[in-house]
């Protein structure tokens, strides 16, 4: 029984819109032991170490349904087992997780298991140690080998497995503000491993640090630290303060003591929960011992007045009290019957302790400060308290170290209210907490007296959230409520983009027209994450550490999202929800990797994109399996895209008051139209889009309504639409390997990243609609990675359109000879009638443009598919025609090539283009003799600004 593989999903994918983790299970020789024939003794063995799955309904929906179909005639298999014990593992360490699936993953012996997460490293975790613990239940003769480490102790490594998730988990305060802001739907990121988080996106985030946040002065924080100054700061405004002195030495610690008056307090300078502090010290060697432990926390040590009474913690939020709570220490009370070590025992069966944070209260320890406390009352581990006796374990009563506490926020007096709310302002914290002592805190200080320790920021939330007597309150909300009051906004329009083809061009131009529109887009794309049109990280940047990436950034007020196959699968989208989400295209690319082998499974996988979106899906009603995706998904509206105006579908959606942007005929060319609630919207003739070569690049005008349709549902207005479309062009600047065009050759070249049969296609398509005199020549290639019929359907999709073909490979071989894919691709285009001496190979992609580039004349159209894009772009533009070699390639005037090779003959009977005609048909050709790259951009070798666009 092993993992054979695992992914990490951050957020929505193919298996839940929430963070899932995947396994491949290999039950090997175990597939032959459901849980029916291991019998009810493993059975009772894991539920035992396991109390929780008793809770867990499975397929019968109730509690009790696992553990029931476990215990069936044929039970069920260990991969399922698995899943409920990853996810009952996490639920011990106090993570609220549910779901789980799993499946047979065709392999005899193999299983897909998922299973929700609520912190990665965790969930991981809980995975691996639900493997050891299944293992150790197994009979011996079956139980696979190494499964277990020497000395493996189930009820350690649980232990140790819950300190291992607390020490990553938020704290109890950070978690209880992340739940306050989740319910207002205010999205929040997890900036590092420990409490710092991001609420909101963009410019209109706030940050909390626990119970700091982005509003805390940094002065406030530092009074607070300096108990000395919060002291004399308090005293002068006549709130009631315990005398107190500041001292660097045991000697000036007793002197300070005796002049304070005894009993009297020690505490570390700028100590926090609760450490370091002595109290009711009565002697002047209990002050020097005092001191001693105080310093072991800060360089200086204060000693001040003890305060009889009850120790209350006052929260106080934005100048107003929302909570108070009396806190008791970690304590027994005997029985007269058992001992201390016994009574504690006792305490800890109480369900509602734990370790560390898992629980409402933590468990009690009888630890060195637990036996220096027993030994100050006179009292061991083994004495026996008299029935009633109050034994105290620690002298501070912080929850984390056993204590409890009870809420009086509703019976604290007024003065004391008023107290706590002028204290906190007065240190300038917006989140404070007042540690005051008082015997009765229903009466006012002014009466009984009763003094301030200390005010505290970053005060902890657990005790008023969770106390273990009294009324939990809810103190996040008003930090929350401050944070961003009624009307402000935290989020960021986000609009996500998928499909095929044509995702980068269409989030460029929508990230454009946005800009247009007046905001600071952050944009992800295959070749990096722009800020406001500048780029700010190279690479290719369409999963969802780049969504966060942007999100996270203080600059942007609007998110455009490409969102990339290989992304999807790796780790799922970085956002939980967006608000506009579009499908452009499926089409065959990828197949037959990492588990996509269909087109539907395909559609199935960037399906998610719009799943996920709230306020409008857009969808390319002209592809079938897009079309689908409208059944989906629960966005309040559907626009589709059509370049068909007689769509039946569309129409009826249009006449039904639906939204669409469709293509239409008109006297001056075509119109891009929207509809919407029945409004008819011409908005701009596709020949005024740079972008779309006066129309003819059919694929741009597509991407150009996406977009269009995209920005409509985002709310951009109508004239920064238009004006954002006539300003975007294809110039190797705003879409670097999307149609970009070289005209300052005597030859144009057109310049193109599309690695599949579907782009390829497109830009041969518009390679035939252009306007050329001489010939067409096309430098062809196709990904290593990818299956040879995909190769020979890249090959296909030019067959018989251009004068003369040049196949190379990438630089990145991915497990291919050096020559195998140009030979894939020649051997291709020799099957769709292509004769021998219009193709060359010459596998360098370097060597192949250099070719083409001395190939050209006058009037010729190159159509280069270039992989790595910076280079190639300067190998181009740097180019120069005339230091070509004066003996070029004879070229004879060329029959018009016949219909049945796709090329059309010119009206007046002359050809369209010359062939290349050489003396003997060649299969690889070598650069010229006096080709040289030497000098040429060689910085640049293997450096790739955009990997493959769906990865």
């Amino acid at each position: 029984m092993r993992i054979l593989d695992r992914s990490v999903y951050v957020g929505p994918s193919l298996y839940a819109h929430f963070p899932v983790i995947r396994l491949d299970l290999d039950l090997g020789p175990l597939e032959a032991w459901p849980t029916g024939r291991l019998g009810n003794g493993f059975v009772g063995e894991l539920a035992a170490a396991l109390p929780g799955l008793a809770e867990h309904g499975c397929s019968y929906k109730q509690p009790g349904g696992f553990l029931r179909r476990m215990r069936e005639d044929e039970g069920t298999w260990l991969g399922h087992v698995l899943e409920h014990v990853a996810i009952e593992l996490q639920n011990m360490a106090g993570e609220e997780v549910t779901f789980g699936k799993t499946r047979s993953a065709g392999a005899p012996g193999v299983y897909t298991v998922v299973y929700e997460y609520a912190q990665r490293d965790e969930g991981i975790a809980a995975g691996e140690l639900g493997l050891r613990l299944l293992s150790s239940l197994l009979p011996a003769e079956i139980r696979p080998a190494d499964s277990l480490p020497d000395g493996w102790s189930w009820q350690e490594a649980r232990d140790e497995f819950i300190r291992f998730a607390q020490r990553r988990a938020l704290g109890p305060s950070t978690a209880a503000l992340v739940r306050a802001a989740e319910s207002r739907g205010i999205p929040w990121l997890r900036l590092n491993d420990q409490s710092l988080v991001q609420l909101g996106h963009g410019k209109y985030q706030q940050r909390i640090q626990a119970t700091v946040t982005s509003r805390t002065p940094h002065i406030a924080v530092e009074l607070a630290s300096d108990k000395e100054e919060t002291n004399k700061i308090l005293g002068l405004l006549g709130l009631p303060v315990p005398k107190q002195e500041l001292v660097q030495s045991e000697g000036q610690a007793v002197r300070a003591a005796r002049r304070i008056g005894f009993p009297v307090v020690t505490k570390p300078y700028n100590g926090n929960h609760g450490r370091g502090i002595s109290i009711r010290l009565t002697t002047e060697e209990e002050v020097a011992q005092g001191f001693v432990v105080a310093r072991e926390h800060s360089r200086s040590v204060i000693v001040e007045t003890f305060l009889e009474g009850d120790d209350h913690r006052l929260l106080v939020v934005n100048g107003e009290l929302v909570a108070a709570t009396r806190r008791t220490p970690g304590h027994v009370v005997g029985d007269g019957e058992q001992t201390i070590a016994q009574l504690i025992e006792i305490v800890n069966q109480d369900p509602r302790r734990g370790v560390g944070h898992e629980k409402v209260l933590t468990r009690l320890e009888l630890d060195a400060q637990a036996q220096k406390m027993l030994e100050r009352a006179g009292l061991t581990a083994d004495s026996v308290p008299e029935a009633g006796q109050v034994v105290y374990l620690r002298s501070t009563a912080n929850l984390s170290t056993g204590g409890t506490a009870c809420d009086v926020t509703d019976v604290i007096h007024p003065d004391n209210r008023e107290m706590a709310e002028r204290a906190v302002r007065a240190i300038g914290l917006d989140v404070g907490g007042v540690d005051f002592l008082s015997k009765n805190i229903t009466e006012s200080y002014r009466t009984i007296g009763g003094g301030i320790c200390e005010v505290n920021a970053a005060p902890g939330f657990r005790m008023h959230v969770a106390p273990s007597e009294g009324t939990p309150r809810d103190v996040a909300a008003p930090v929350i409520d401050m944070l961003f009051p009624s009307g402000v906004s935290a989020r960021v329009p986000i609009a996500a983009i998928t499909g095929t083809n044509g995702k980068t061009t269409t989030a460029r131009m929508l990230a454009h027209v946005t800009k247009m529109g007046g905001y600071t887009p952050g944009l992800t794309t295959t070749d990096g994450v722009y800020i406001d049109g500048q780029r700010t990280v190279a690479g290719d940047m369409t999963g969802p550490v780049s969504a966060r990436m942007v999100l996270a950034d203080p600059q942007i007020d609007m998110a455009v999202l490409e969102t990339a196959r290989g992304g999807l699968l790796r780790a799922g989208m970085g956002v939980k929800e967006v608000n506009v989400g579009a499908v452009l295209n499926v089409q065959a690319d990828h197949l037959g990797l990492k588990g996509i082998d269909t087109l539907e499974q395909l559609g199935e996988l960037k399906r998610v994109v719009v799943e996920v979106a709230t306020d409008c899906a857009v969808l390319n009603a002209d592809d079938p399996l897009v079309l689908k995706m409208a059944g989906h998904t629960e966005a309040k509206n559907i626009c589709y895209v059509t370049m068909n105006p007689q769509h039946t579908l569309v129409r009826e959606h249009i006449r039904a008051g639906g939204r669409a942007c469709a293509l239409e005929a008109g006297v001056n060319g075509q119109m891009m139209t929207l509809y919407d609630h029945g409004g008819h919207i011409p908005l701009l003739w596709t020949h005024l889009i740079p972008a779309t070569l006066e129309g003819r690049a059919i694929h741009n005008v597509q991407n150009a309504m996406f977009a269009a349709a995209m920005a409509f549902s985002l709310g951009i207005k109508l004239d920064a639409i238009r004006q954002g479309l006539r300003t975007f062009d294809s110039t190797f600047f705003q879409a670097p390997g999307r149609m970009n065009v070289f005209s300052e050759h005597p030859f144009k070249v057109l310049f193109d990243y599309g690695h599949n049969a579907h782009a390829v296609g497109m830009l041969a398509d518009l390679a035939l609609r252009l306007d050329v005199t001489g010939r067409r020549i096309v430098v062809l290639a196709g990904p290593g990675d990818r299956r040879d019929q995909d190769l020979v359907a890249i090959a296909k999709a030019v067959a018989g359109r251009f004068d003369h073909y040049i196949c190379r490979r990438d630089d990145n071989l991915r497990a291919r000879a050096s020559d195998e894919v140009p030979r894939i691709q020649a051997e291709a285009l020799r099957a769709a009638g292509v004769p021998d001496g219009a193709i060359s190979i010459i596998p360098d992609e370097q060597e192949a443009i250099e070719a083409a580039l001395r190939m050209g004349e006058p009037g010729d159209l190159l159509l280069i598919f270039a992989d790595a894009l910076v280079r190639s772009w300067k190998q181009i533009t740097k180019f120069k025609p005339s230091a070509a070699p004066s003996t070029r390639p004879v070229l004879h005037s060329a029959a018009p090539p016949s219909r049945a090779n796709g090329k059309e003959a010119r009206g007046d009977g002359s050809s369209m283009g010359a062939n290349l005609e050489l003396s003997s048909p060649p299969t690889v050709h070598a650069a010229p003799a006096d080709f040289s790259l030497e000098g040429l951009i060689r910085d640049e070798r293997g450096v790739r600004m955009a990997p493959e666009s769906d990865d």
